[in-house]
């Protein structure tokens, strides 16, 4: 397990640095009228120190069907601006209300709240020009803009939010005589929520990944399954974070899921329950991904590593 888990960090430790650069370079491309201080706030967002786990996936995606880092690396740039766009987004007063982000405070903070919608806002809007201009094939970055959009969108990572912050709500009304709800129910609505919040965007970041390869139908079913588990296993980890994490350790408020009436799976499942089930989706994933022989290694340590990661 220890030296499955240095595996992916290992490679994990390669890779940002080069992320890091190309995302700065997008960020340096002439955008004509395109106000100091909002590029300041983007650059904020984007460039924020991360773990870069989405577009790490988009890249080990590419390789485990015989694509090229290369080739997958605008895909890959696209998918941290989607996601640091929602990260900006779901800080605000009117979303979560978190201060701190990766150990920083957030952009509303830096900057206000305007400025933090609109940095958000460009920066989603960049994602797609960065696909649909350096993405090749042409047919390949239409295909690419899709599936990103679809994940991004109502049905999936906005509808995912809108609906946790329904649960949030919901959950305080948990135990009236006139709103019953069942464990089982409960489950399912948390599951829903976070394979859209969480999940959508980690398994769009694999489905990026093997397009830029031209993968085959099996390599790309073989990355869907293993994207639906590892897409919860992280989210479950997220939360037992969050009960059992420290400020300093992951760089941002630590048990305000609880505190806001968050339906959680620790406070659903118990502690060791959710870990349980991290387990299993873990060991899951990785029984998605035998298929693809030896190219898939890194991917299954990766999944090793969301259950002993700290942050």
């Amino acid at each position: 397990m220890i030296e499955t888990v240095s595996r992916f960090e290992g490679y994990a430790e390669a890779a940002r640095p080069r992320i890091d650069a190309s995302l700065a370079a997008y960020m340096d491309l002439p955008n004509a009228g395109c106000p100091a201080s909002l590029r300041e706030a983007m650059l904020y967002s984007l460039l924020t120190p991360g773990k870069r786990l989405r577009p790490i996936l988009v890249l080990l995606a590419a390789e485990a069907c015989h694509g090229t880092a290369e080739s997958a690396l605008p895909a890959a740039c696209a998918v941290e601006m989607v996601h640091a766009y929602s990260l900006v987004h779901d800080d605000l007063p009117a979303m979560d209300d978190d201060d701190l982000r990766r150990g920083r405070p957030t952009c509303h903070k830096v900057y206000g709240e305007a400025m933090a919608i609109l940095a958000g806002d460009a920066l989603l809007a960049l994602a797609f020009q960065v696909l649909a201009a350096d993405v090749h094939p042409p047919a390949t970055a239409a295909a690419c803009c899709a599936v990103l959009a679809e994940a991004a969108g109502a049905g999936a990572l906005v509808g995912g939010q809108a609906d946790d912050l329904a649960a949030a709500a919901d959950h305080h009304n948990n135990g009236r005589p006139d709103k019953p709800t069942s464990k089982a129910t409960m489950l399912a609505r948390l599951e829903s929520i976070h394979e859209r919040k969480t999940g959508a965007l980690l398994a769009a970041s694999l489905r990026l990944g093997a397009l830029t390869a031209l993968a085959s139908r099996e390599q790309h079913d073989a990355l869907a399954a293993y994207g639906i588990h590892l897409g919860l296993a992280f989210q479950i980890v997220d939360d037992l974070l969050d009960v059992r994490g420290t400020e300093a350790t992951l760089g941002k408020r630590v048990g305000k899921d609880s505190g806001r009436g968050k339906l959680t799976f620790p406070g659903l499942m118990g502690i060791e329950e959710s870990e349980r089930r991290a387990e299993r989706l873990v060991d899951d994933a990785c029984r998605a991904i035998a298929p693809l022989g030896e190219a898939a290694a890194p991917l299954e340590s990766l999944a090793r590593y969301i259950l002993e990661r700290q942050r």
